[in-house]
């Protein structure tokens, strides 16, 4: 199974690796000439400014296309640090009612990655002195914008965390979320314009992403519940089969430990690179996932023997531990498939089938243990009620031999 799930991943068209040259950059421009510029490293976007030393006022123009004629292009500056969280940023999109190409400030606070509420645009709370937007043809798939805007830093600042990115829709006058590709995520760089050298993580290959997704969507949220489900309904044949069902659902646990550890270990890789891109809730749940699945195997280490007193205490601790790790394993992997731009996806579709399947054929094998059980203790209730009567006529008729 596990062959075929990595290969049907693998000839995903997504996860094919696509090499773009990034666009020259260039100083002129139809509003004014610049005195330095570089090519950013993604989405082929470039920025250009000058540096007005005197009165510490920067003057920007940042090239960029738009990806869908009703999308949006933008860029920023983020006062803390490298990241779109924080940004304050200029989007640049078809205004709804005119059709013309228009420039609105908007803040990226910490509620912009929940989507729970529309963006909507307010002043920033830098000293934004200038912005506008043009285009050379209009917009559509491919076009360019540029955007120019000037800024007053704080004295002696020549390092400016810069962020970019595009979209596919606004809604009437808001930007929707952007694409969650390796190049997206790794639109920011910290740039140094007195020197014009600037600092950028590498994108993340989007390979690695779907290597770690399907790792993780496979051992913690089916290896490991498969195992879980095996050890519970194949214990009560031990008289039959003996400890086999010990030895599979260790074995089934090991395979999908080991499997969780390597999706682990990449996705501490990717965020250690991806420098200002954080999504808090996965993190965390992963991490807290990957301590409880480690102590759960760590506790195979101090199993005790059926006959100790501690073997009971020992029971409660391994299925808590068991059952904590599996439930957080699998909310983990649908915040993982959110964190990818999968939420919508037939991936998830897919998943939410073979989880369904999978809690269903549960649910049965429980109603008929219960079934089972019920039944076998009205059978020991009968057995021990007609022990009873007849080890009492029994004893009645020797009394009365007796008397």
């Amino acid at each position: 199974m596990l062959p075929l799930l990595f290969l049907i991943f693998l000839l995903h068209p997504k996860i094919l690796i696509t090499i773009t040259e990034a666009s020259r950059c260039t100083i002129s421009t139809p509003l004014k000439t610049y005195q330095k510029c570089i090519s950013l490293p993604t989405q082929g976007a470039t920025l250009a400014w000058t540096y007005h030393a005197k009165n510490a006022t920067l003057d920007l123009a940042f090239t960029g296309t738009f990806i869908s004629p009703s999308g949006w292009v933008a860029c920023g500056i983020n006062p803390t640090s490298p990241s779109m969280t924080g940004t304050r940023a200029l989007v640049s999109f078809s205004d709804p009612s005119s059709g013309s190409l228009i420039v609105l400030p908007f803040i990226l606070d910490p509620s912009v990655k929940l989507q729970s509420t529309p963006l909507v645009s307010r002043p920033l709370d830098i000293s934004l002195l200038t912005s506008s937007v043009s285009s050379r043809s209009g917009i559509r798939d491919g076009d360019t914008v540029q955007i120019f805007f000037t800024i007053k830093l704080s004295p002696n600042r020549t390092r400016v965390n810069f962020v970019w990115n595009r979209g596919l829709y606004v809604q009437g006058y808001s930007p929707t979320i952007h694409p969650t590709a390796a190049s997206d995520l790794a639109s920011h760089a910290v740039i140094d314009i007195v020197s014009t050298a600037s600092q950028t993580g590498p994108p993340i290959s989007s390979n690695l992403r779907w290597v770690h997704g399907t790792l993780n969507c496979v051992s913690w949220g089916i290896i490991l519940p498969v195992g879980v489900a095996l050890a519970r309904y194949l214990r009560p044949f031990t008289s039959m089969f003996g400890p086999t069902w010990f030895y599979v659902h260790a074995t089934v646990q090991i395979i999908g430990f080991l499997a969780g550890t390597a999706g682990f270990a990449i996705g501490i890789i990717m965020g250690n690179a991806s420098v200002g891109v954080t999504y808090g809730l996965h993190r965390s749940l992963g991490i807290t996932t990957f301590v409880t699945g480690g102590l759960q195997s760590a506790a195979l280490l101090f199993r005790p023997k059926t006959t100790n007193k501690y073997r009971k205490y020992w029971k409660s601790y391994h299925h808590f531990v068991g059952y904590s790790s599996i439930v957080l394993g699998v909310v983990n992997v649908f915040q993982g498939f959110e964190v990818m731009g999968l939420s919508g996806s037939y991936w998830k579709l897919s998943y939410c089938l073979v989880l369904s399947t999978f809690i269903g054929a549960c649910i049965a094998l429980e109603v008929n243990a219960w079934v089972v059980f019920c039944r076998r203790a009205e059978e020991e209730k009968v057995r021990r009620e007609g022990g009873g009567e007849v080890s009492q006529n029994s004893n009645f008729g020797k009394g009365r031999v007796s008397y």
